[in-house]
């Protein structure tokens, strides 16, 4: 079968078409290649099957990897017990 291309023309917001296109030069791509893989996607699933978006970590994963890096200041200062084997981590909560 023949390839045969033609050309879309979509109005958006410049605002929203600037901040995409940010997102998209940050993955690797183009507009073209987007709406491209979009409409192939589309097509083969019948429906919008997938999403593409630069991860942000929550607030509760910020303050997890907060709170691990004091623990590791803390091991590193003496201010806490850290274990390398339960053995040892039993030991110690037999001693106190």
């Amino acid at each position: 079968m023949e390839n045969i291309n033609t050309a879309i023309s979509v109005q958006i917001n410049k605002k929203d078409k600037e901040l995409a296109t940010v997102i998209l030069n940050n993955l690797g791509l183009n507009m073209s290649t987007y709406i491209n893989m979009a409409i192939k996607q589309l097509i083969n699933k019948d429906g919008v099957p997938f999403e593409v978006v630069n991860s942000k970590p929550s607030k509760e994963l910020l303050d997890a990897l907060s709170e691990g890096d004091q623990i590791i200041k803390d091991l590193e200062s003496g201010k806490r017990k850290g274990y390398t084997n339960m053995n040892d981590l039993i030991s110690s909560l037999k001693e106190d």
